[in-house]
């Protein structure tokens, strides 16, 4: 029996690939097209991995890209774009005017003798997560911060103690809502006639 001569490569073993996914739509970019929000996806990717976005929207790769498709689905795919487009940037100015117009209510409410709790609503429609905002609130003012489900369907945080004056200057420094959609309401309870 002959033996085998010893070879000086050695079998290759199967390498771990990295695959870089999006931070917008967390699709890997070669896909971002198909989610919807491709002009974001566009920008996320030119400031975050330029040699990739110089890859897949050079004027080459377009040109290369379009060269495989027959004129009529070059025209095609021109027009698909244009519409994918404009309806992206019609989204973005209805949501920035829905942001413009969205109100944040910072409501102090009376439970009983000198007990208060602060109620804030509509920080959702300015893109906050109500889980966050609250567990922020609740390590900022060293109190119990709780998002609770109200009487017509919505959500809101409640935190203890009378913390009107704070999350309005944090709504408006750290939030962003500009100060004249934010408004401050007092709520009494009713003395019994006694």
């Amino acid at each position: 029996m002959a033996e085998a001569a010893p070879t000086d490569a050695a079998p290759t073993e199967p390498q771990a690939r990295h695959i870089v996914y999006c931070g917008v739509c967390s699709l890997p970019p070669e896909y971002c097209e198909f989610g919807g929000t491709a002009k974001k996806c566009k920008e996320w990717l030119e400031q975050n991995h330029p040699d990739m976005h110089e890859k897949l929207y050079s004027e080459e790769a377009i040109t290369a890209s379009l060269s495989t498709l027959s004129v009529d689905a070059q025209k095609r795919a021109q027009k698909d774009s244009k519409k994918k487009e404009a309806k992206a940037a019609a989204a973005e100015a209805r949501e920035a005017e829905a942001k413009k117009e969205a109100m944040v209510y910072i409501k102090r409410v009376e439970r009983n003798k000198r007990k208060y709790v602060t109620a804030v609503s509509g920080l959702e429609a300015h893109g906050m997560d109500l889980k966050k905002v609250a567990k922020e609130f609740g390590k900022k003012f060293a109190t119990g911060s709780s998002v609770t489900k109200t009487a017509s369907g919505g959500e809101e945080i409640v935190v203890q103690g009378d913390n009107s004056d704070d999350i309005f200057d944090w709504v408006v420094d750290v939030g962003g809502v500009p100060d004249e959609n934010v408004e401050c309401i007092e709520d009494k309870k009713k003395k019994s006639a006694g």
